[in-house]
């Protein structure tokens, strides 16, 4: 009679939180921040279309950082729930700490009965009338959800990040503040040789909610409103990628072969002129 292998709980626990960390420590790092105007989030994302900020409700926001087929389930599941408690309640009734709570026993749930741990760490951010009302619940992939003192970080080197947020937070800053923080944040880890790296808007996704507008305070920041935010540095960095992502396209390169042309022809007639008198 063949004997089946025996795995202890503990062997099985550690094995697949080790899967999960070292997953999610690939991708990039995102921030959120709690300020004197509202909530933000900023994360370093290459793509246009598949984000990793979101609105879950009117003041409601999301973040994530791991695989995104499993963390857009997690914000599809809470926008349904959040809708259904908003038309059966009131609008008002929706807060971020069920949905959090709702999260950190779904991640726990499949922790511990599937065989592979979602790789995912969310954010679940709600703003208040005051930024020291403001609550930001990080919850990782094994359901466990913390309460985060006015800023966090998540992903990659997050330890690392966290501190400069942590040396430098402010409830009384500015968006720029904000912005200029989380950026400096972002850019302390994945430099060459430790060093500091410039971020530019190619490689940003930015929102914030706005603690004064009324209704949805979930409001995006990009093209020329991100722009305007960034450091100088940056911003020029920035221009001088776009210029080499041209390339391909229709470019100066391309336009010079018939601008010497037409001089030619320019010279020519003259010349032809000329012979025929």
């Amino acid at each position: 009679m063949a004997m089946q292998f025996y795995t202890s709980p503990e062997q099985i626990m550690r094995d697949r939180s080790e899967f999960a960390r070292k997953n999610i420590s690939r991708g990039r790092n995102t921030v959120v921040v709690s300020f004197a105007e509202g909530v933000l989030f900023v994360a370093e994302n290459l793509s246009t279309t598949l984000h990793k900020i979101s609105e879950l409700y009117d003041r409601i926001g999301f973040a994530a950082v791991g695989r995104y087929n499993e963390f857009e389930n997690l914000r599809s599941a809470g926008v349904r729930m959040a809708d259904l408690r908003g038309y059966a309640y009131d609008r008002r009734d929706v807060k971020p700490r069920p949905l959090a709570k709702a999260y950190a026993q779904t991640l726990g749930a499949i922790f511990t009965e599937q065989t592979k741990p979602f790789e995912v760490e969310i954010c679940v951010a709600g703003v208040a009338g005051k930024p020291e009302d403001d609550e930001l619940y990080r919850l990782t992939y094994d359901g466990s959800i913390n309460d985060m003192p006015g800023y966090l970080a998540m992903g990659g080197q997050s330890d690392r990040v966290d501190v400069v947020l942590k040396d430098n937070h402010r409830f009384d800053m500015t968006l720029q503040e904000a912005f200029d923080l989380a950026l400096r944040a972002l850019g302390s880890v994945g430099g060459e040789g430790g060093e500091p790296r410039t971020i530019g808007a190619d490689r940003l996704e930015v929102a914030v909610l706005d603690r004064f507008r009324e209704g949805r305070a979930f409001r995006r920041i990009r093209g020329g409103a991100l722009t305007a935010l960034l450091p100088d540095e940056a911003a020029s960095d920035d221009v001088d990628a776009g210029d080499g992502d041209t390339r391909d396209e229709p470019s100066g390169d391309t336009e010079k072969p018939p601008a010497k042309k037409a001089t030619r022809a320019k010279r020519a007639k003259p010349d032809k002129k000329s012979t025929e008198e």
